[in-house]
């Protein structure tokens, strides 16, 4: 076990002060730059290239124009795929083609590229756009070999504005300001959060002092070319919002969430202050009744011991001396008795007096806990969620009492929650999951991580071996230290964070049910 955790700390150690987490940057992973080899009697007689991007971890978009001499010539034209990251370029083959829309599909094997997810929304106004891809007007002044063309990169970014929507030779296209050059084409056009809004395809001339404008084929001609294909592709319809906006709408939120807190706390402060005095009150009252019972009864001993010492003496003086001593000690008694009930006549003291509980706080208290144990059906909210490349708007969830979820997977605690960290062995993302059994609630906050980080970041994950459910508490507290590790070494600004409500699956399916009748 020690051994496990120097390992572990090492690692941590090694991967200090992690990147930060951006958008742009993880959508550029799936950017790659599209080569071609023209080849007669072993000869290269013609060199070209372009951008594209993977919408699939074994297929990528480009522009027909890119790959046009493929498609004519296939035994004599090689297609090369030349990834962002890595040391190696694999071979493509053209699997379709759509010279009327400009687009291409490229498939190839060796390596899994992390796919761009399409935005089926439309880009604002103004809207900010990047375009990613390899301007030749770059390689040309930075190249120093044809070796560099194959040699793996990150594409090059530009910032622009949208400028509308327009029609080109019968093909929908995106017209930007986002400077982009010959090299670019079939590069895509990125929303704020890395979405693909279309496919750099031309830019206008710029005559005569003209400024450039540039054009991408429409989203929309994408998703319809990609379907004619066969191809799936991830869909997102939800706007784009900052990390900085959502991370201020949870400050706000938690912010909220306290001031709310802390007036339920006063109004539970008021409230058990009012039946405290209300109790107190009462405790008086009860006491004073037994207070003055009790000086009642001692002043009738204390009247009773004086008549019995007057009739003691009245026996005494009629010398009758025996029944004298027995009425006067009977006297006695009684005005000592008198005493004794006066001096021990209860007082008050209300710091004895004990809370009354408010009715039903503990069921209130423990309702949430009960209620999301068992199955439930986790439903999506927007309002509090930053959905970027992940369109999941319900999640079913089997909740063990001792963190099993789903009967196969060992959540650890973590404060009051539940929580697992998954690092895929073939996607480029790193998620923490955390349940929280007192809101109801379900995240999954997603870190698209580079090559480099997700080796660093499995590298740990190889220390953590607990992965089934297991009821040892031991086993759970080392799962937890080790995710806590692992934690701490991924960036401290995520790419997306998916919120889910979850209610007993019974009810949630009621509920649903009620809706569908309603709307019919």
């Amino acid at each position: 076990m020690m051994r496990r955790l120097l390992m572990v700390v090492a690692l941590v150690l090694a991967w200090a002060a992690p990147a930060r987490a951006d958008d742009i940057s993880a959508a550029g992973r799936g950017v790659v730059r599209i080569v071609t080899i023209a080849v007669v009697d072993d000869e290269v007689v013609g060199f070209g290239h372009g951008s594209g991007f993977a919408v699939a971890p074994n297929r990528i978009v480009t522009n027909a124009h890119v790959v046009e001499l493929a498609d004519r010539y296939p035994d004599n034209v090689v297609i090369g795929v030349v990834p962002s990251e890595g040391d190696k370029s694999y071979q493509g083959r053209l699997i379709a083609i759509d010279q009327q829309r400009d687009l291409a599909l490229i498939e190839f094997s060796g390596v899994r590229l992390p796919p761009l997810t399409l935005f089926s929304g439309a880009p604002g106004d103004g809207d900010s756009l990047i375009a990613l891809g390899y301007p030749g007007n770059v390689d040309l002044a930075t190249a120093r070999s044809a070796a560099d063309f194959i040699t793996p990169q990150s594409p090059v970014r530009s910032q622009g504005g949208f400028a509308g929507l327009r029609t080109l030779q019968g093909t929908n296209v995106l017209l930007h300001t986002a400077s982009i050059a010959r090299g670019n084409s079939g590069g895509p056009l990125l929303d704020r959060c890395g979405r693909v809004l279309g496919v750099n395809s031309a830019i206008t001339r710029a005559d005569e002092g003209d400024s450039t404008f540039a054009f991408a084929i429409a989203g929309s001609e994408l998703a319809a070319f990609l379907a004619n294909a066969k191809q799936p592709v991830a869909t997102v319809g939800v706007p784009c919002t900052s990390v900085e906006e959502q991370m201020a709408a949870e400050r706000s939120a938690d912010e909220k969430a306290r001031l709310e807190a802390e007036e339920q706390a006063r109004i539970a402060a008021a409230e058990a202050d009012i039946q405290r005095r209300d109790a107190i009150a009462q405790a008086r009252a009860r006491n004073e009744v037994s207070r003055e019972n009790r000086m009642a009864i001692a002043a009738l001993m204390l009247v009773l011991g004086g008549v019995a010492l007057a009739g003691g003496g009245l026996l005494l003086s009629r010398d009758r001396r025996r029944e004298a001593a027995w009425v006067a000690a009977g006297g006695v008694v009684l005005i000592l008795g008198a005493a004794a009930v006066f001096l021990t006549r209860p007082g008050f003291d209300e710091s004895k007096v004990l809370p009354v509980p408010v009715a039903g706080s503990a069921a209130k208290r423990n309702a949430p806990i009960a209620a999301a144990q068992g199955r439930l059906q986790c439903t999506l909210v927007p309002e509090r969620s930053r959905v970027t490349v992940t369109a999941v708007d319900r999640i079913d969830l089997d909740i063990g009492a001792d963190g099993c979820i789903n009967g196969r997977t060992q959540y650890a605690e973590a404060g009051t929650r539940w929580q697992r960290i998954l690092v895929p062995e073939n996607e480029q993302s790193v998620s923490v999951l955390e349940f929280d059994p007192v809101a109801s609630t379900y995240t999954n906050t997603r870190f698209l991580l580079s090559a480099e980080q997700m080796a660093r970041a499995r590298q740990l994950r190889a220390t953590v071996p607990l992965k089934s459910c297991s009821a040892d508490q031991a086993a759970r507290a080392a799962l937890a230290s080790q995710q806590q590790a692992l934690r701490a070494a991924l960036p401290t600004v995520y790419n997306e964070k998916l919120v889910y409500s979850c209610k007993p699956a019974a009810a949630a399916t009621a509920a649903a049910d009620t809706r569908d009748a309603a709307a019919r």
